[in-house]
């Protein structure tokens, strides 16, 4: 659809006698009403003022580009005034607005997105601006805009091989606004522009409310001259480590562009250094091999989930200061502060799958991979909200845990893999749509459907038959079956295997009428293992982990004594193959050694609070079987990694 389609023709005023913003919004919604665009004016105006309370539409130069959206609005419109005298807009540059173009869009819909990047392409032409300051009539302006609105470039070159043996200058830019409409696309086109009128090379990356677009790759990255990072809001910066950048708002995109231009090819541009710890987002369209990519999308999911984990764990852990049992309003020990810590150390674990798939749903699709990818987390364990079993939709399906949010994860985005070629034949104009509308819609109902028929009923499966097979382990064999389950406590660390083994023993703790469970005891202590060879093997070796993760890595001591597995799951999936036979196996040591000193567990969660509550016979000889777990796994840790160089990978 073209801008000229988007124009209402008999809405538009090109002398406008408003002389304040407020009065000229409610005068141009007041025009579209009478063509019959809208409904309820009010509503509408009262929209366009809280889109300018979060920041002006004003983009200088004498352009204001209010916009906003309304239920009764069936397509896209742009309303268009001109103020002789201008009004005051509070725009970027200080001067009044000349020329309004207002906005509306309906409810749901992107074409106001698609709108917006295009109009502001257009505006950023002095010629046409200069030709609308001067149309004397609605067709004039509509001639106007059909001479001069253009595609989108993905990049300008300018100065041809044949004209000059001299180096051209490669730019390269980063445009990007907090709503990621206007201001974004207004200054790649200025800077595009200006760019062309001097005679060098550009490429400009947009971070839009569509995503990234035309991102830069390495080898840009490499050729470039200077880089130009115009954004009023957090963009990756450390891919950009040793090169000359300069970083400012947005707006000066729009107003100085030729000065940025100058400052970023100029001998005393400053160079930039990534912040230690900062992760490098490599572009993935390089020559990069399928595990690196799989790598790189897991671990943006691990980096996410990671602070719910820290969090959850020890607000439980401190739970546990007034007694074992101190969060139940019916034990003698409750306390209701101890209640409220431990509701909101699992309300932070309950998020700790969705961010996992949602985030790595985002690494691969971008926004619509993120939300997709967070409900695959939610539809992992629905038990998440509260009353969800209460639908009856999942009523008979077991929860698929950590396993099954990583496959939703990468699901997700699958899903959007294959709806961006589903819709592939819906016209530009509708572009907008697909990251607002259809792809959350479909995407979400897709992921339900698989999670439900596809993923979470083989993983229930799964569980059941490792449950089946605890409980076939003769009981002569304890020194066996302490090792078994205290192993699988470590496999997955909270999906179906870890799970099997923990209900199996909290089922033999129910059944016991207080006397207790040696696997019980087992499992617990099998579950602390992981946390603790985490802390050991980073004491042992501080470099073994990469310094993003080193601090984390400490405070896993604690996670370990509170019988919060999960703290180790960042670092079993940065190298599960080195991580996970290490953590499994000095876990089953532990869970070995506690059969065989013959530990009985009363309660089935708490760790070493559970020691000092009480709930653990012979308290010496299981702190020391969790402790021996721990050194060893640490060691096993330090040479199963000794020839992998995380450093290098993450």
């Amino acid at each position: 659809m073209k801008l000229t389609d988007l124009l209402v023709y008999r809405a538009m005023d090109l002398d406008l006698q408003t002389t304040s913003k407020v009065a000229t919004l409610q005068y141009l919604a007041e025009q579209f009403k009478q063509v019959g665009g809208i409904e309820d004016t009010a509503r509408f105006v009262q929209a366009l003022e809280a889109r300018e309370a979060q920041s002006t539409t004003g983009v200088g130069e004498g352009i204001a580009i209010p916009h906003a959206q309304d239920a009764s609005i069936k397509q896209a419109a742009i309303i268009f005034g001109r103020s002789q005298a201008g009004i005051e807009w509070d725009s970027f540059d200080q001067q009044p607005a000349e020329l309004i173009f207002m906005i509306a869009a309906p409810v749901g819909g992107g074409e106001h997105l698609e709108a917006l990047a295009r109009l502001s392409q257009v505006l950023m032409q002095p010629q046409a601006k200069q030709a609308l300051r001067q149309a004397q009539t609605p067709d004039e302006v509509m001639a106007v805009f059909e001479s001069h609105e253009t595609e989108r470039e993905t990049s300008v070159s300018v100065k041809d091989a044949e004209e000059t043996t001299d180096h051209v200058p490669y730019l390269l830019a980063v445009t990007a606004c907090p709503t990621g409409i206007a201001h974004t696309y207004m200054a790649e086109e200025k800077l595009k522009q200006t760019a062309h009128e001097r005679g060098f090379e550009i490429k400009v990356e947009t971070n839009g409310q569509t995503g990234v677009g035309n991102r830069l790759t390495r080898e840009d990255i490499k050729r470039a001259d200077g880089i130009i990072v115009a954004a009023d809001k957090q963009v990756e910066m450390a891919r950009f480590d040793g090169k000359p950048v300069i970083v400012t708002k947005v707006a000066d995109g729009i107003n100085k562009p030729g000065e940025l231009i100058d400052r970023a090819l100029s001998q005393s541009a400053p160079i930039y250094h990534a912040k230690a710890g900062e992760q490098l987002m490599d572009d993935l369209s390089g020559n990069e091999s399928l595990g690196r990519q799989f790598y790189k999308y897991l671990m943006n999911g691990v980096s996410h989930m990671l602070p719910f984990v820290v969090a959850g764990g020890l607000l439980i852990a401190l739970s546990f200061f007034w007694g074992i049992n101190s969060f139940n309003p019916e034990s003698p020990e409750y306390n209701q502060f101890a209640q409220v810590l431990m509701t909101l150390g699992k309300l932070s674990f309950a998020m700790m799958l969705p961010i996992l798939a949602g985030f790595i749903g985002q690494s691969i699709a971008d926004r619509p991979g993120l939300v997709i990818g967070l409900m695959g987390g939610i539809f992992a364990n629905p038990g998440v909200i509260s009353d969800f079993s209460a639908t009856g939709v999942f009523e008979n399906t077991v929860p698929s845990g950590f396993l099954g949010a990583l496959i939703a994860g990468f699901l997700a985005g699958g899903i959007v893999w294959v709806l961006k070629r589903a819709f592939s034949w819906l016209p530009k104009s509708l572009e907008g749509m697909k990251p607002i509308f259809i792809f959350p819609v479909f995407g979400v109902a897709l992921m339900g459907v698989l999670m439900l028929f596809v993923i979470n009923g083989p993983m229930g499966a799964v569980m059941n038959g490792l449950m089946s097979f605890i409980q076939s382990i003769p009981p002569e064999w304890s020194i066996v079956l302490g090792f078994v389950v205290a192993a699988m406590m470590s496999i997955d660390m909270g999906g179906p295997i870890n799970k099997a083994a923990y209900v199996t023993a909290t089922a033999l703790v129910a059944s016991s009428n207080g006397a207790g469970s040696n696997v019980m005891a087992a499992v617990m202590v099998g579950g602390m293992v992981p946390p603790l060879a985490i802390a050991m093997s980073a004491f042992m070796n501080k470099n073994l982990w990469p310094e993003a993760q080193r601090n984390s890595a400490y405070v896993n001591t604690i996670m370990g004594a509170a019988f919060i597995t999960e703290g180790a799951i960042p670092f079993a999936a940065s190298a599960p193959l080195q991580v996970i036979p290490a953590l499994a196996f000095s876990a089953g040591v532990s869970g070995a050694l506690s059969m065989a000193f013959g530990v009985v567990s009363k309660v089935p969660h708490g760790g070493i609070f559970a020691v000092m509550a009480n709930g653990v016979t012979h308290p010496f000889m299981y702190l020391l079987a969790w402790f021996i777990g721990g050194v060893l796994g640490g060691i096993l840790l330090n040479i199963t990694l000794r020839h992998k160089n995380l450093n290098e990978r993450i």
